[in-house]
C-alpha cells in the first residue's frame, strides 16, 4: 500500500479516471500472474511474476461478517504481492468486546500498513477510518460495496466483445488462454466498452449504490426496480452522494421489474436478505415476488437479446433460476474470480 489515497469507502471517492486506472491495473496483474502459475522454468517464472510491493508488509483483514470471495481473494492478492494478509475476526481481537474501535484502529494500524475491513454498519468503518494511522478499504459496510463493483467492471471490459461484436473482432485473452502460454509478453489492454444498459433488479443494498455512483459517470445507464415500499429504496446519504456527483441523471427507478430489464445489455441482482435481516425474511420475499430473474421476465420486459447476467454471490434460487444462473449469459463465475484482481490492484494503488 503506497498511501496515495487515504481511504476508500466507496467508488464514489475515486474519480472516473481513478476508477479506470485500478480497473486497467488489475487486468495487468491477472495477465502477468497466470501465466507465472502455469508450468515454466525458473527464467520465465521471475519474468511473469507480479510487482513484491507488499514485501514485509501486512494487511489486516478485519471481518466482522461472513465471507468466502472476499476473503480468499485478499488473502490471495497480499500473498500474490508478497505481502501477509492476517485475518481478524470477530472472535480472534477485542474490537468491540473489551476495546473500542478507536483504540483498535491505532493498535492494528501501528503494526499493519493496511487494513480492509468488512463491517455491520457503514459508522464502523468511517470511525475504523477516522483514528487509523494507515488506509482502511472498505470490504464491505451496509451501505458500500466498492470491490464488487469493481470485479463487475473489470468483467464487463474483458467480455466488451459480447456487447459489441463488430467493432471487437479480437477478445481479450480468456483467464485458460492465459494460462496456456508462457509467451505473453505484451499487456494486452482491456477495450473500450460501448454504453451499456445496465438492469438491477433486486432490494436497494450495498452493491447497487456503488453501481448507482460509479456507472453513471463512465457513460453507462442505470434502469433499477425495487418495490414501492421506502425501505426498499436508496438511503438518503447514498442518493445525496448520487446527486452530488451528477449520476440521477442516468438512472431510471421504477417498481416494475419488466420495465427494469427493458432495452438492458446487463441484468444485476443480489440478495434480497442480507446478513441481520433474517427476521425479515418471510416479509422480503414477498415483498419480491415477481422479481426473480428468468429468461421469461427479460423477454416479457424487451431486454436486449444478447443480454448478460451478473451477481455478487452467493445465490438463491429465488433471485435468479438455474436457466440463467448456469446458463450462457451468466457471467457470475469470472466476476468472482475477478474479486481477487481488483482486490489485488487497490492493495497498489492506495
Amino acid at each position: 500500500m503506497r498511501h496515495k489515497v487515504a481511504h476508500i469507502m466507496t467508488l464514489a471517492d475515486l474519480t472516473p479516471a481513478q476508477i479506470s486506472q485500478v480497473v486497467t491495473h488489475a487486468r495487468f496483474l491477472k495477465q502477468v500472474s497466470l501465466p507465472w502459475l502455469a508450468p515454466s522454468n525458473r527464467i520465465e517464472k521471475k519474468l511473469h511474476m507480479p510487482s513484491q510491493s507488499l514485501f514485509s508488509k501486512s494487511i489486516a483483514l478485519l471481518f466482522n461478517k461472513r465471507s468466502t470471495r472476499t476473503r480468499i481473494a485478499a488473502e490471495t492478492a497480499a500473498t500474490l504481492l508478497g505481502g501477509r494478509a492476517l485475518f481478524l475476526g470477530q472472535e480472534d481481537i477485542q474490537l468491540g468486546v473489551n476495546e473500542s474501535v478507536r483504540d483498535s484502529a491505532r493498535v492494528i494500524g501501528g503494526m499493519c500498513q493496511g487494513i480492509f475491513a468488512r463491517v455491520g454498519d457503514h459508522e464502523e468503518i468511517e470511525e475504523l477510518a477516522k483514528y487509523s494511522p494507515v488506509p482502511v478499504l472498505n470490504a464491505l459496510s451496509s451501505l458500500w460495496h466498492p470491490t464488487q463493483v469493481l470485479a463487475d467492471l473489470l468483467t464487463l471490459q474483458e467480455h466488451a466483445h459480447l456487447f459489441d461484436p463488430t467493432h471487437m473482432t479480437q477478445p481479450v485473452p480468456s483467464d485458460a488462454e492465459l494460462m496456456q502460454t508462457t509467451k505473453t509478453r505484451k499487456f494486452v489492454p482491456l477495450p473500450q466498452l460501448r454504453p451499456l444498459t445496465i438492469a438491477y433488479v433486486g432490494d436497494s443494498a450495498n452493491v447497487l449504490h456503488d453501481m448507482l455512483v460509479t456507472y453513471p459517470r463512465l457513460g453507462h445507464s442505470l434502469r433499477v426496480a425495487t418495490p414501492a415500499q421506502e425501505k426498499y429504496r436508496a438511503p438518503t446519504e447514498v442518493w445525496d452522494r448520487v446527486v452530488k456527483l451528477g449520476c440521477d441523471q442516468q438512472i431510471v427507478w421504477v417498481t416494475d421489474p419488466r420495465e427494469a430489464v427493458h432495452s438492458a445489455d446487463v441484468v444485476v441482482t443480489d440478495t434480497w436478505v442480507s446478513m441481520g435481516q433474517e427476521a425479515e425474511k418471510a416479509e422480503r420475499l414477498e415483498a419480491f415476488k415477481g422479481y426473480q430473474v428468468t429468461e421469461k421476465l427479460c423477454e416479457e420486459g424487451g431486454a436486449n437479446p444478447d443480454w448478460k447476467f451478473l451477481h455478487c454471490l452467493p445465490r438463491k434460487e429465488h433471485e435468479v433460476d438455474d436457466e440463467v444462473f448456469y446458463g450462457p449469459r451468466s457471467l457470475v463465475f469470472p466476476e468472482a474470480d475477478n474479486r481477487k484482481w481488483t482486490i489485488m490492484a487497490l492493495f497498489e494503488y492506495v
